[in-house]
């Protein structure tokens, strides 16, 4: 079975395609200093243009891991995510504190959907 390989760099590629499923890597805001919600809306837009770049899209969501640097940016999180899933087609979900690479990064996202 063939695997295809999204924006491939030197250390990771951003998402991989085998069979009938696409893994992205953890996506994180460019704009470090953006807040929480605005992070998470740059996260999810990245997200979309992954997931479309690999022929699927947000409703064939599986699962979605999120990691938040501070658990006070949960209800703020929700919010942005609400207003972007699917509400017929939520992927399992978890949600973890944890501190990310880069101090500046309040959340990261990692998917997986069926294409």
């Amino acid at each position: 079975m063939a695997i295809k390989r999204l924006s491939p760099g030197k250390r990771m590629s951003e998402g991989v395609v085998h069979g009938d499923r696409v893994i992205l890597a953890g996506q994180v805001a460019v704009d470090g200093p953006a807040s929480i919600k605005g992070q998470s809306e740059q996260v999810l837009k990245q997200i979309d243009e992954l997931l479309a770049a690999a022929g699927t899209d947000k409703s064939k969501l599986l699962f979605a891991q999120i990691f938040l640097a501070d658990m006070a940016d949960y209800a703020p999180f929700n919010e942005v995510w609400d207003s972007w899933i699917d509400p017929a087609n939520p992927p399992a979900r978890a949600c973890i504190q944890s501190p990310l690479v880069r101090p500046e990064w309040k959340v990261e996202v990692q998917v997986t959907a069926a294409i």
